[in-house]
């Protein structure tokens, strides 16, 4: 009776440390996922006002039809925050670019999850780059 006792209770140290092994990765994949989910709003959000400032005559300090003279400190006032960290590349007149990557590694290649957001005068377009 006391060996069963004891194989009974090695098992059941196994498996609830197998259950808690689980529930740490499942945490930390929402984690991950939650984080890109916030930097891909900040993204759109970032993309709305680099169209407002394309839009805005530039006599009222925007860019007057063109998305040239936009800079990141115009969007932002921290080019990161709580999600992540963003840089932006104006190409041309009629498209900008904002990069953003985040905090967390969800796919455990060693790289944090970056995605960008292309924002031309009719529209913006998103793409995950890594997660």
């Amino acid at each position: 009776m006391g060996q069963q006792q004891l194989l009974l209770l090695v098992l059941a140290v196994i498996i609830i440390g197998l259950a808690i092994l689980a529930g740490l990765t499942l945490m930390n994949d929402q984690a991950a996922r939650a984080n890109l989910d916030a930097l891909c709003n900040d993204l759109v959000n970032l993309g709305a006002q680099a169209q407002e400032y394309a839009v805005r005559p530039a006599i009222l300090g925007g860019g007057g039809g063109s998305f040239a003279g936009l800079t990141l400190d115009y969007l932002i006032s921290s080019p990161a925050n709580e999600n992540g960290s963003f840089a932006l590349t104006v190409d041309g007149a009629t498209r900008a670019i904002i990069t953003g990557t985040g905090l967390r590694d969800g796919d455990g290649n060693g790289l944090a999850c970056q995605a960008q957001i292309y924002v031309e005068m009719g529209g913006v377009n998103l793409m995950v780059m890594e997660f």
